[in-house]
């Protein structure tokens, strides 16, 4: 049943296509630029203008969704995070725009404070610096009416403040927001492998010698993982998100073995940039690794992946 490709696909248990995949991008503010972001080769931050085409390429290829990080003026970042709050502001505008133009095209946005705040951390904190969990979730709320209101799709709090699922659906019902749909990050681990991604939206410089570890989930640990999870879904999650992928597949199939609900991963900035790394060195194929790890994440039982190589890998799946 392994001797010719032909029969290989025919009893092949998982299969990758392109409307498995969300494309991460990074926004900012300005017209006709793109900056390199150092740590993720082949990862820019862009002006929307410059966004456009890359939207356009989604559907064409039918991937369903981007998910949108903005990378905020720093003279615009606040200990609270009011910038969050704008409804004028970079990513609610990004939003109006890309609708118009790409009705089709799903859009979710990251509920989260940290590209706002000049502590870098993802809430509000008190003066010894250490998170407030209820105050962070007022704020938290009207950052995703914000966003709902702009008319996004998909709100996906990373935050990992507790309750926040179950206020944020609450607010969007009261606000006639009955469409817009939550993906929870409900297992997002303390992890090493987001320093890229901080690079990418400025907050690694804000976020300084300090860490998650107070609101973020122990890498040790995975029966908490599936406690996160039913929390979230109680409140009122319409998915859920295991973050980062690679090295939490285990999670991933625990969710989904327990749950049975839409579960999607996030290969998150560290793994592209190791797999980036290896591949520009020559010392691994790239178009073959990229598929083999998105693979391995619908074998261990995700619906779905957030990942940079997205547009890559769905030109490998269709052949160019």
């Amino acid at each position: 049943m392994r001797r010719d490709e032909p029969t290989r696909a025919l009893v092949a248990e998982h299969r990758l296509h392109a409307n498995d995949l969300i494309l991460p991008v990074f926004v900012q503010d300005g017209r006709d630029a793109a900056h390199d972001v150092p740590s993720m080769p082949g990862v820019q931050r862009l002006t929307l203008d410059r966004l456009l085409p890359v939207a356009e390429e989604c559907v064409a290829r039918g991937i369903p969704v981007m998910a949108l990080f903005p990378v905020i003026d720093p003279a615009l970042k606040a200990p609270d995070g009011r910038e969050a709050l704008n409804p004028e502001g970079l990513v609610p505008r990004v939003v109006g725009e890309l609708k118009r133009r790409f009705p089709g095209l799903g859009l979710l946005t990251d509920v989260a404070l940290d590209p706002y705040t000049s502590h870098g951390q993802d809430g509000l904190v008190d003066d010894a610096g250490y998170i407030l969990n209820d105050e962070t979730v007022e704020v938290l709320v009207r950052q995703a009416l914000v966003q709902a209101e702009a008319g996004v799709d998909i709100v996906a709090p990373s935050d990992m403040m507790d309750g926040r699922i179950g206020a944020i659906r609450e607010a969007l019902e009261a606000e006639g927001q009955i469409h817009t749909k939550i993906m929870a990050y409900s297992a997002k681990y303390a992890s090493a492998f987001y320093g890229p991604f901080r690079d990418a939206v400025g907050s690694a410089g804000n976020l300084g010698k300090s860490n998650k570890k107070v609101y973020q989930m122990d890498p040790a640990n995975s029966d908490e993982a599936l406690r996160e999870v039913a929390l979230d879904l109680a409140e009122g999650a319409d998915m859920v998100m295991v973050k980062p992928g690679l090295p939490y597949l285990d999670i991933v199939r625990r969710v989904k073995d327990e749950f049975r609900v839409p579960t999607f991963v996030y290969q998150v900035s560290g793994e592209y940039a190791m797999l980036k790394a290896a591949t520009e060195r020559g010392w691994l194929d790239q178009d073959a690794v990229v598929l083999e790890s998105l693979l391995a994440f619908k074998r261990a039982g995700a619906d779905g992946v957030l990942t940079y190589f997205a547009l890559e890998a769905a030109r490998l799946i269709q052949g160019r």
